[in-house]
C-alpha cells in the first residue's frame, strides 16, 4: 500500500459514516433543498437566554475595564491578571456543565462571546476556544467517563488551561506519519514524541495528547506539570501575538491508564468529533472581526474627505463598504444559524460546521484587507504609531494578521475542501463505490452497478425540476423569496456537476481537487444566502426593511460568485497548473529565480526529530 493510499485509509477509518440525524447541508448538495430543516430557526428557552446574555454583559463590562488589547499587542503575552480576571467570570468555564462547576451556555451564546472577544483581542479569543472547543472539556464532555468528568471538568472551569497537542513537526493534515507514542506499562502508558504548535501548550496546566498505540491513534489527557514534559519554544508568529504556543516534548511520560479518553484507536475520531461543534468557535471570532470591520468602514467612509466628498461615497470604496457589511451580516448569520442547530441537537451538524469555518476564515480574511485597502496608508500603520502621532489608533493591520491564521488552525482551507467534499460525495460512494474502485472485483462490480441503478433512476428525475422554478414558492420571504428560488434551483445544479464529475472521473475525482473546491465553495455561497435570508427574516420584527437590504444585496454578492464558480467547474487552467508545478518542482524553471538573494535563516525544512537539548534561552514557560 502507498503512502497517500495509508493516509487515506487512516483518515477514512476515522470518518463519523452512519447519518442518524437529518442534515441540512448533506442535502443541499444532493440537490434537496430542505428549508424545513433549518427554518424557523430553532429558538432557545427564556432561561438560556437570560443566562447567555447575563454572561456577556459581565465579559463586555470586564474587557471594557480590565483588557488593554495594546498591551497585549505589545508585549506579546496575555497578563495573569487578564487571566485571572476571565476565571472569576466563568471565562474558562462557558461551555461545561454547572455540575462541574461550569456556566452550561448554549452554543450560541459560546459563540457570541466569542465574538465579542475577537472584536477587541483575538489573543483572548483564541486563548478561550483553544481551551474549550478543542482542549480538555470538549473530548471530555463527548467521549469522557464520569471519574474522567468529575476530576478534570472542575479544574477546567475554574481556570486551569487546557491544550491540544495532535500536530508534529513532520506532521500537519496526514495523521497516519503521526510519530509520537503511547506504550502500554502495567497500570500506565509512556508517551515520547515532539508535539509542534501547542496553543495554550506553554501554560497549559492540562493537555489532550494524541499518541499512536500500535498501529492506530489514541487519546489522552496529561498533565502539563508531568515528569518527562518539557516545553522546548515558545513560537512567535505574524499575528495572535499573545497567544502561548510552542514546542513540546515528551520524554519517558508516564500517563495513568484512566487517563485514556474513549477506547485505544479511537484517537481521530474523537478529534473529528470534537470539531463537528468546536469548528464553530473560529467562524466566530471571524463574524467579530467583520463587525468590527464594518464599523471602522462607516466612520471611516464619513469622516475622510477627498475631492469634495466623504470617501466612502466614491464607488470605489462604497463597493468595499457594501462588501465588508453585507460578509459581516452574512458570517454572523452563519455561525448564528448553525450554534443554534447545534443547540437543537435534532441535525446532524457536521458539514455545517465545516462550512461555517471554511467560509467565516475565506471571507473575514478578505474583509480585513478591503478595510486595510479602505484606509489607504493609515491601514498599514499600526494602531500604536497612529495614536503615537495624533491619530486614532486603528489596528487595522492587526486585525489581518490576526485573522489570516485560520485559513488554517483546524483543518487549512484546503483540508476542510477535501473533507466536506468527502462527505457531499458520501451518498454516491455509498451506492456507487465499488464500481469505480480499481480494487473490487466483478462480483462487487455487478452489485455495485445494481444499486446505483436504482439509486440514481430514482434520484436523478428529482433534479430536473423544483419549487425553485415557481415564482411563488418562498412567498413569506418577501423580497427575498427569489433568492431562496435561487438557491433551490441552483443545489440542484451543484448536485447534476457532481454528478457529471463523478461520471467523467469516476476514481480519479478525489485527485480533481480544484473542481471538487469549486463545488465546495458553490454550496458555501448557498448556506450563506439561506443563513441570511433567515436572519433578516427574523431580525425584521425589531428593525423593519433594513435587514432586508443588506441581505438582498448580500445575496446578489453571493449569486455572483457562484456563477462564477460553476463556470470555472468545466473552464479553468486546472490541468495546466498541475502538469506546470510539477516541473517547477523538478526544478525545470529556476531560471525564475534569477537576480535574487534569500533572507532565510539557516536550517532544514523540518526540525530533527530528537535535535540537541534546549537553552534557557529556548525554554519559556510563563508561571501564572
Amino acid at each position: 500500500m502507498t503512502d497517500y493510499a495509508k493516509a487515506r485509509d487512516v483518515a477514512e477509518q476515522a470518518r463519523e459514516k452512519e447519518w442518524a440525524r437529518p442534515s441540512f447541508a448533506k442535502q443541499l448538495f444532493l440537490g434537496d433543498f430542505r428549508l424545513d430543516l433549518v427554518h424557523p430557526a430553532p429558538q432557545l428557552s427564556e432561561e438560556e437566554t437570560k443566562k447567555g446574555e447575563d454572561f456577556l454583559r459581565a465579559l463586555r463590562k470586564f474587557l471594557q475595564v480590565k483588557v488593554d488589547p495594546a498591551v497585549i499587542e505589545r508585549s506579546a503575552v496575555i497578563p495573569d491578571e487578564v487571566i485571572r480576571g476571565l476565571a472569576a467570570i466563568g471565562a474558562f468555564g462557558m461551555t461545561i456543565e454547572e455540575e462541574y462547576g461550569g456556566l452550561c451556555l448554549s452554543h450560541l451564546y459560546y459563540c457570541r462571546a466569542l465574538q465579542l472577544t475577537a472584536s477587541y483581542s483575538p489573543a483572548l479569543s483564541a486563548l478561550l476556544s483553544a481551551h474549550q472547543s478543542i482542549g480538555v472539556p470538549q473530548p471530555l464532555r463527548l467521549f469522557g467517563t464520569p471519574e474522567q468528568k468529575r476530576k478534570f471538568l472542575p479544574r477546567c472551569a475554574r481556570g486551569e488551561i487546557s491544550a491540544f497537542l495532535l500536530t508534529e513537526p513532520d506532521v500537519g493534515s496526514d495523521p497516519a506519519r503521526l510519530a509520537t507514542t503511547a506504550v502500554r506499562d502495567g497500570d500506565s502508558y509512556v508517551l515520547d514524541g515532539v508535539k509542534l504548535w501547542t496553543t495554550n501548550g506553554v501554560i497549559a496546566d492540562l493537555l489532550v495528547v494524541m499518541a499512536r498505540t500500535g498501529s492506530k491513534i489514541s487519546t489522552f489527557v496529561v498533565e502539563a506539570d508531568a515528569p518527562g514534559i518539557t516545553v522546548e519554544h515558545r513560537n512567535a508568529f505574524m499575528g495572535l501575538r499573545g497567544i502561548e504556543n510552542g514546542v513540546t516534548r515528551f520524554d519517558q511520560v508516564r500517563v495513568p491508564v484512566e487517563n485514556l479518553i474513549g477506547r485505544e484507536g479511537q484517537g481521530l475520531k474523537i478529534a473529528l468529533t470534537t470539531l463537528n461543534t468546536g469548528r464553530l468557535s473560529l467562524p466566530a471570532t471571524c463574524a467579530g472581526t467583520a463587525k468590527w470591520a464594518t464599523k471602522i468602514a462607516r466612520e471611516w467612509g464619513t469622516e475622510r474627505i477627498q475631492w469634495g466628498r466623504p470617501v466612502g461615497e466614491h464607488e470605489a470604496v462604497a463597493r468595499k463598504v457594501s462588501f465588508i457589511t453585507c460578509t459581516a451580516y452574512a458570517l454572523e448569520a452563519v455561525v448564528d444559524l448553525t450554534g443554534r442547530l447545534a443547540d437543537d441537537e435534532s441535525n446532524d451538524i457536521r458539514i455545517e460546521a465545516a462550512l461555517a469555518k471554511l467560509y467565516g476564515s475565506e471571507m473575514a480574511w478578505r474583509v480585513a484587507d478591503e478595510l486595510v485597502q479602505v484606509r489607504g496608508g493609515r491601514g498599514y500603520e499600526t494602531a500604536e504609531s497612529l495614536h503615537a502621532r495624533g491619530e486614532r489608533g486603528v489596528p487595522a493591520e492587526q486585525m489581518l494578521r490576526d485573522l489570516r491564521i485560520n485559513r488554517i488552525f483546524e483543518g487549512s482551507t484546503e483540508i476542510m475542501h477535501l473533507l466536506i467534499a468527502r462527505e457531499a460525495v458520501d451518498a454516491h460512494l455509498s451506492v456507487a463505490g465499488e464500481l469505480i474502485n480499481p480494487k473490487a472485483d466483478l462480483k462487487a462490480k455487478g452489485r455495485a452497478a445494481t444499486r446505483a441503478g436504482g439509486f440514481y433512476a430514482r434520484w436523478l428525475p428529482g433534479l430536473l425540476a423544483g419549487p425553485g422554478q415557481l415564482p411563488t414558492s418562498y412567498a413569506e420571504f418577501g423580497a427575498l423569496a427569489h433568492h431562496l428560488r435561487y438557491v433551490e434551483r441552483t443545489s440542484r445544479k451543484l448536485a447534476r456537476s457532481t454528478f457529471y464529475g463523478m461520471s467523467r472521473w469516476q476514481g480519479k475525482l478525489e485527485h480533481k481537487q480544484g473542481f471538487l473546491s469549486r463545488i465546495v465553495d458553490i454550496g458555501a455561497e448557498l448556506f450563506a444566502i439561506t443563513a441570511v435570508c433567515i436572519r433578516a427574516q427574523e431580525d425584521a420584527t425589531d428593525l423593519g426593511c433594513k435587514p432586508y437590504e443588506v441581505a438582498d444585496t448580500f445575496c446578489n454578492q453571493a449569486r455572483l460568485r457562484a456563477d462564477a464558480l460553476f463556470h470555472r467547474l468545466w473552464d479553468n487552467s486546472d490541468f495546466r497548473d498541475v502538469r506546470l508545478a510539477r516541473r517547477v518542482l523538478n526544478g525545470r524553471y529556476t531560471f525564475v529565480e534569477e537576480g535574487i538573494l534569500d533572507p532565510s535563516l539557516d536550517g532544514p525544512w523540518i526540525a530533527p526529530a530528537r535535535p540537541g537539548p534546549a537553552t534557557a534561552e529556548d525554554v519559556h514557560r510563563h508561571v501564572r
